[in-house]
């Protein structure tokens, strides 16, 4: 089974159905993920505010932007032109990937 990352459209069914206060195990199921799964999203990416205790919980959107920077440090060589080039010239040089 290929590895999937959460979409915006998972992450708000999670903020709704945690809202209606309803348990992991039935978000789980709703979004077709595994439990596990649903833990460690709400784990993760809950938004805490020491001076706004109210407003503590999980957003979907929110979590949707953390996880986007998360996945633009991963993309190296599209962001440092520099490193990019260097890795394609090595590699026309016969250098190994490793």
């Amino acid at each position: 089974m290929a590895h999937t990352e959460l979409n915006l459209r998972e992450r708000r069914t999670i903020e709704d159905m945690l809202n209606a206060k309803r348990s992991i195990d039935e978000i789980a199921i709703e979004i077709s993920r595994h439990r596990s799964t649903v833990y460690r999203e709400i784990n993760r990416n809950r938004f805490e505010d020491t001076e706004l205790p109210e407003l503590n919980g999980y957003y979907g959107i929110h979590t949707q932007h953390i996880a986007n920077g998360r996945r633009a440090r991963r993309r190296k060589l599209l962001r440092l032109s520099a490193l990019r080039e260097a890795v394609i010239d090595r590699l026309k040089e016969g250098w190994s990937p490793e």
